[in-house]
Order: structure tokens, then C-alpha cells, then sequence
């Protein structure tokens, strides 16, 4: 070969194509997240329990396979209750659910406002002579 001249080399092995894309959006591991709808419910539960002194603090945590929302009411206590949300379930017994301070599921459904049923505080009905 010469100083001037370009060589090509030939191979009978396929060229190797690189390519600049990103990966798809399937192909990468999201976190679940809760939709603008789902925090909508549950951000009003929480305004009203908050304005009733019931409620403190909260927290939001994504993860690979669940999202929680945690309530407090302390912040330096643990969850009061977690609102999750676990797609893997949705087929089965819901994707929703409500856990207990002591981790106990005390509702699981479909539909996030059926769930969240179970934290509204009962209005207690008195009779006023």
C-alpha cells in the first residue's frame, strides 16, 4: 500500500450497522407511575383529611414494579396508610390497593375511588331533639 492510495478491504462477514436511536420506550424498564387522574382522587382525599386534622405529610414513590403513596401523620412516623398501585395485579384482584400502618390490605379493587372508600371518615349521624 502507498502513501496516496485509499485501500478497501473486502470481508465476506455482514457489515455491522450501528445505530444512533434511542431504544424504545417498551423495551426500557419504566417506573410506575400513578396518572393525573389517579393523584387527582387521591390528592382530594388527602385535602380533606388534611383540613380535618387527620393528615400530615405524604410521600410518592415509583418503582419498577408499584407505585405508593404514602400517608403520614407525622412526617417522622411511618405510613398511616399506602395507597399502591401494582399493574402486574390488575387482572386478578386489582391493580389498587390500601395498606394499614401494620401492612395489613384492608381494601384491593379495580376502580382507585372504590378503594379509597375505606379511608373516608364515617359521618356519624346524631339525632338533635
Amino acid at each position: 500500500m502507498s502513501d496516496g492510495d485509499e485501500s478497501v478491504i473486502a470481508s465476506d462477514a455482514p457489515a455491522t450497522v450501528l445505530s444512533s436511536v434511542a431504544p424504545s420506550r417498551k423495551s426500557q424498564k419504566l417506573p410506575v407511575s400513578f396518572h393525573r387522574t389517579e393523584l387527582d382522587l387521591i390528592l382530594r382525599l388527602y385535602g380533606r383529611m388534611v383540613a380535618a386534622g387527620e393528615w400530615r405529610d405524604y410521600a410518592i414513590d415509583h418503582g419498577a414494579e408499584r407505585a405508593v403513596f404514602s400517608i403520614f401523620r407525622r412526617s417522622s412516623e411511618m405510613p398511616l396508610y399506602r395507597v399502591e398501585k401494582n399493574p402486574k395485579l390488575a387482572r386478578k384482584q386489582g391493580a389498587y390497593s390500601v395498606v394499614g400502618a401494620g401492612g395489613v390490605i384492608l381494601r384491593r379493587g379495580h376502580d382507585l375511588s372504590t378503594v379509597l372508600r375505606v379511608l373516608e371518615k364515617k359521618r356519624h349521624l346524631r339525632v338533635v331533639d
